[in-house]
């Protein structure tokens, strides 16, 4: 379906592809929903970010595992042949939106193609946009006070309006894909809602790759449904751990360097809970 080996997916020299890294994720959250209803855990609702809403509209039922894994790959080679090189992303750590949103006025906005990408929690921002412009940012956020301000290891300006193109390619190709209500709620990127329709899910995944993701806003979101447990799938563990110091009230467990019986078991006493 793939015209591709995914046991080659994770290796460093495929990963430095934004394809890979988006298939990885697909693949590997896709996975871990699958292992864990196999052993009774069954999700209460869904969210994921960035490419992560592919993951999350499967594990909802609005999208087949086979038609994202098409879409997902379609979606990177896009954003890779728009921009190879020159694009990127930052992150800001220790400023809250209003001050970041002023260096990105400062460094020059849009006419400088830079743009806040996701807001993952109240002091950490993420920026896309070209590489002279998101080092100014980073310079200037340092000068500010930020506690970090960094380029990451991403080759695309992901979640801003340059990828507009991407979202039209992604349009069309959703087009004649069916979609089915969700049967559990889908928190969407974009907007941090609840959706509750096909539609609603569809028009999330074909925009957060132009769009601010307000992730933070979408973990609100969940804890206001009463989530308690929040489970992150592969890779990496920095949603656990925001999620964790924002909401203190909840556990939230990576998979990442956990074992599957482990997290069985917590899903199970946080289903019930000792009285």
């Amino acid at each position: 379906m793939l015209d591709l080996d995914v046991g080659t997916l994770d290796t460093t020299s495929a990963l430095a592809s934004t394809i890979a890294v988006q298939l990885s994720t697909l693949i590997a959250g896709v996975a871990v929903t699958r292992a864990l209803t196999q052993e009774g855990v069954c999700a209460d609702a869904a969210a994921g970010l960035s490419v992560g809403a592919f993951s999350a509209a499967v594990a909802c039922g609005a999208l087949a595992f086979a038609d994202a894994l098409l879409l997902v790959k379609l979606r990177g080679e896009c954003m890779e042949k728009a921009y190879p090189h020159g694009y990127g992303m930052a992150a800001i750590v220790g400023l809250d939106e209003r001050q970041v949103a002023g260096i990105v006025e400062q460094v020059g906005g849009a006419a400088a193609q830079i743009y806040i990408a996701n807001v993952n929690a109240p002091t950490q921002i993420i920026v896309s946009g070209s590489d002279r412009a998101l080092d100014a940012a980073v310079e200037t956020a340092r000068q500010a006070g930020a506690r970090q301000a960094v380029r990451m290891a991403v080759s695309v300006p992901s979640h801003s309006p340059l990828l507009d193109p991407v979202a039209k390619r992604l349009a069309a190709a959703l087009l004649p894909i069916e979609l089915h209500p969700p049967n559990l709620p889908y928190v969407s990127n974009r907007r941090a809602r609840v959706l509750c329709d096909a539609q609603g899910v569809r028009e999330d995944l074909i925009n957060n790759v132009s769009h601010t993701v307000r992730w933070y806003d979408s973990v609100t979101a969940l804890y206001e449904l009463g989530v308690r447990l929040f489970i992150e799938p592969p890779p990496g563990q920095l949603l656990s751990r925001l999620a964790q110091q924002e909401f203190p009230e909840a556990r939230a467990v990576p998979v990442d360097g956990a074992q599957l019986l482990s997290i069985v078991l917590l899903a199970e006493r946080n289903r019930h809970p000792a009285t």
